[in-house]
């Protein structure tokens, strides 16, 4: 399927998604996110995919935020109508079956900052800045921004950066917890590529239960979170991977996993 505004590519376990509206900065609009809503169902069921990286295109932004020409136009109803749409796009990245890698090789401002925290890990390039600027427009986040940068870096840094809207570089974004590393601009992807690969020889199966009980189990009080890391342990220990796993410990070999 061929999409106006994402280009999408595939390298062999990987799928790469990139945001291309370079006369925009990547700024995201209705119809690319419906082409990303429609990119992640294609991803969900497809078993050959193991691991999902988004990025920007271009060197200046990853998604530079909301397109403003779309916002300028709404009223009460399509606010609600556009905010709770892009809520959903982010929310099926958050609970995709795989992980999902935000490679953030530049601006990724509002709607961007949000894309990057609905992902599973976060790099960044030493040229990224992240911010929630809404504030500066009349208008709050709408993505989920109010939500996920409070669970990532504390409620009272998220309120300072959302009151001010002020952007903070790669390095202010590691320390606040709101990327996992930083990487030499040039460097980024090929380091992003890398630890996908990784991943992917690992079970998906086992993957899947991981991204369960952490996602999931987020979203619960600890002992309901406890009890749901119970339920997948033991579903975990009824899978071929587990026992290729341990074998291949005992034995001190590799293990080959079949998914399974």
């Amino acid at each position: 399927m061929s999409y106006k505004n994402l280009i999408v590519e595939e390298n062999n376990k990987i799928k790469i998604v990139k945001i291309s509206r370079p006369e925009k900065l990547n700024a995201l609009n209705n119809q690319t996110l419906s082409e990303l809503n429609s990119v992640l169902d294609e991803i969900q069921v497809n078993n050959s995919v193991k691991v999902v990286i988004i990025t920007g295109s271009g060197e200046k932004a990853f998604v530079a935020g909301a397109d403003i020409e779309e916002i300028n136009k709404l009223d009460v109803e399509s606010a609600k109508q556009f905010s709770e749409f892009g809520q959903s796009v982010f929310n099926k990245i958050e609970n995709l079956n795989k992980p999902v890698i935000a490679a953030v090789n530049g601006y990724a401002l509002g709607g961007g900052c949000e894309l990057a925290m609905a992902c599973h890990i976060r790099f960044a390039s030493v040229k990224a800045k992240f911010g929630q600027p809404e504030i500066k427009l009349g208008i709050i986040p709408g993505y989920g921004g109010t939500q996920r940068l409070t669970r990532l870096v504390g409620t009272a840094k998220s309120i300072e950066l959302m009151l001010t809207g002020d952007m903070i570089n790669a390095e202010d974004a590691v320390k606040f917890g709101l990327v996992n590393q930083v990487f030499l601009h040039e460097e980024l992807f090929r380091r992003t590529l890398e630890f996908a690969e990784r991943v992917s020889e690992m079970s998906s199966v086992i993957v899947k239960n991981i991204l369960k009980a952490s996602i999931g189990g987020s979203m619960l009080n600890l002992k309901s979170g406890l009890k749901l890391e119970a339920e997948l342990f033991a579903e975990s220990c009824s899978t071929d991977d587990f026992k290729e796993g341990t074998d291949a410990f005992l034995q001190k070999r590799p293990a080959h996993f079949e998914d399974k």
